[in-house]
């Protein structure tokens, strides 16, 4: 298996060392020539409008949200989840539209309101993982198809769809490998047929 993350700018290196700890391999997606071979893609958490423009620029509008909606698997962070939204309120926004949801950029406030908050997983709720907000986005709507596997403040902050996973917080920025390692089973399976 090889996931490609979206190397433009952010949290790339996070994630490459996350799933190095994980024995996994990992490609940066800058071109679409990169999309080839790849089992699942990563879309770090960063600055969206920065990650929308190098998108464009790039000409991997297209070729992403082709290969999300032929059930490439994916996980998005942070920005990354706003570039995956299907509506992003109040900014005129080019997303790849292919998860149905509605975000609101920054809704947790500026830098400096950044916050760690523990959060429950529906898939391990052994124990706390910390949630890293930076500010993030909060998810208004939700399609009824979504699913919502953690929440913090009765909002939705991870949901999937499909074998698409959005975060609204960083979970590349702990040591706490749960929600990567959720990510590859639905990758894995993905890749299996199961």
């Amino acid at each position: 298996m090889e996931i490609g993350i979206l190397g433009f700018q952010g949290s790339v290196e996070e994630h490459e060392r996350i799933f190095q700890r994980l024995g996994v391999k990992t490609r940066r997606i800058r071109y679409a020539r990169d999309l080839e071979g790849i089992d699942a893609l990563v879309f770090p958490g960063g600055e969206s409008t920065t990650m929308e423009i190098f998108l464009q620029n790039r000409d991997l509008v297209q070729p992403l949200r082709e290969a999300l909606i032929q059930g490439m698997p994916a996980l998005a962070t942070c920005a990354g989840t706003i570039l995956l939204a299907r509506e992003i309120e109040g900014k005129h926004f080019t997303s790849l539209g292919v998860l149905p949801i509605r975000v609101q950029r920054n809704a947790y406030g500026r830098q400096r309101e950044s916050f760690v908050a523990p959060l429950t997983l529906a898939f391990d709720p052994s124990r706390p993982f910390p949630g890293v907000f930076i500010r993030a986005p909060r998810i208004e709507i939700a399609d009824p198809e979504v699913y919502f596997l953690s929440s913090f403040d009765g909002q939705p902050v991870m949901v999937q769809y499909g074998a698409i996973l959005g975060c609204t917080f960083h979970p590349e920025l702990t040591e706490d490998t749960r929600v990567h390692e959720y990510f590859l089973k639905v990758a894995f399976s993905r890749k299996s047929g199961v």
